[in-house]
């Protein structure tokens, strides 16, 4: 018995030789190759995107590269748009949880952006600008794609094969039931517009204020029934590779997801982009503001995307579904199940701050040991944080007194949100 025990555990060793071999291998397959390009028409100036491929989980350390595609569709002035693109990335990076490492960083992000989100929306209201913004809003860590958004631009992955599939959820009233349905518990009113009292005309809106969004950020002008607590999705593509195209509603308004990535299939980043801006234009001509990034993300050892996966090797690289949490977008997408290459973490709508910050056990700390807002990160004394989960429907199952904290600024623009008491911005 001894000797068939020991034959066995001499079958699990593995020599350090091959371990080592594996481990290069991982880490080559955890940097795809990215192109990308960016095409846009203006009709009113308001479109703004970003592209950063230099940032670094960890300051000096070229390893921990990520790169950032986002899109802004600003309206009523293009000033939300222009301070969301230069505030929102160091907002995010500002909550994560310093001194960890890539896996405990990729599980954090999807409440960091919940968190960025939040505070340049409050950053941005405290300037008493009435323009707004949509923001979808990519992060790329190896394989790894997280995606954020408020509003109606859109992040779509194509697979190259016959797959398409959204990472986005439009927060369009006229078409998102679900939100319709949380504007008026908080307080708002949806309807059409009406002429003198007659007939209703156009799209479902949120009144007061007419928008045609149940979220973005900015628009202090309307209730704050309009949130800013994003959509988050995090996937994980297989290294057969992937295209993104992150596009604002001038596409989308003339091209179904399925379209444009049909019509720009085969060709390179820079080229794709122009040719979905191109599409746009010929269906509907120049409407409104229209941008378009494509991100490709290639396999090191390729020079260009395969235009469509062997069939094969589809079978022998398909990854189980894994979602980690209640995916209230999934009636409006397409399951990436079916995209049969790519692996789901996770995926969360709620506009509900207590249910996206979630638990305390990897909250930031201040530098002197005490806790900081979970929001716009101020150091809080224990006197004055207030639990996000007190006095909400979930302090049932969460302690009131335990973590996250808010400050009393956070926690009242929390409740405003919620539809529970006014906060400092008034609705006219």
């Amino acid at each position: 018995m001894a000797s068939r025990e020991g034959r066995r555990n001499q079958h699990r060793l593995v020599p350090l030789a091959a371990l080592i071999n594996r481990e290069m291998k991982n880490k080559k397959l955890e940097k795809p190759t990215l192109r990308f390009g960016c095409a846009a028409q203006a009709k009113k100036g308001e479109d703004y995107y970003l592209i950063r491929t230099d940032c670094e989980r960890i300051p000096g350390n070229p390893s921990s590269a990520f790169s950032v595609f986002a899109v802004f569709d600003g309206h009523n002035g293009n000033a939300a748009a222009i301070f969301t693109r230069e505030n929102l990335l160091n907002h995010v990076v500002g909550a994560m949880p310093c001194g960890i490492g890539r896996d405990d960083w990729l599980q954090a992000l999807p409440r960091a952006l919940v968190a960025g989100f939040v505070k340049t929306d409050k950053e941005f209201q405290r300037r008493g600008e009435t323009s707004g913004t949509t923001a979808t809003f990519v992060i790329i860590d190896g394989w790894t794609v997280t995606v954020a958004s408020v509003g109606d631009s859109r992040c779509v992955l194509d697979t190259q094969g016959d797959a398409v599939a959204n990472l986005t959820v439009d927060h369009r009233l006229e078409d998102n039931v679900e939100e319709r349905e949380r504007v008026t518990a908080s307080g708002g009113e949806v309807g059409r517009l009406s002429i003198c009292g007659g007939a209703e005309i156009g799209p479902l809106r949120c009144w007061p204020g007419g928008l045609c969004l149940s979220r973005s950020i900015g628009d202090t002008d309307v209730g704050e029934f309009i949130v800013p607590v994003p959509h988050v999705k995090q996937v994980k593509l297989s290294n057969v590779g992937g295209r993104l195209i992150i596009a604002s509603d001038g596409i989308w308004d003339a091209l179904s997801s399925n379209a444009a990535a049909k019509a720009c299939r085969d060709l390179p980043a820079e080229l794709a982009a122009r040719q979905v801006v191109k599409e746009a234009l010929q269906t509907r001509g120049l409407r409104d503001d229209t941008t378009c990034i494509v991100v490709d993300m290639i396999p090191p050892d390729n020079l260009v995307m395969p235009s469509t996966p062997p069939k094969k090797q589809n079978r022998l690289r398909a990854l189980l579904c894994r979602i980690k949490s209640k995916g209230s977008g999934n009636k409006l997408s397409k399951k990436l199940s079916a995209v049969n290459i790519v692996e789901e973490l996770f995926e969360e709508g709620s506009a509900m701050l207590a249910e996206r910050l979630g638990a305390d056990s990897s909250m930031k700390q201040s530098t002197s040991g005490l806790f900081i807002c979970a929001v716009c990160q101020v150091d809080l004394i224990p006197s004055e944080g207030i639990s996000v989960h007190a006095g909400s429907i979930f302090s049932t199952s969460s302690k009131p007194w335990q973590g996250p904290f808010l400050c009393v600024d956070c926690r009242n623009k929390k409740d405003a949100m919620e539809g529970k008491r006014t906060s400092g911005v008034r609705a006219v």
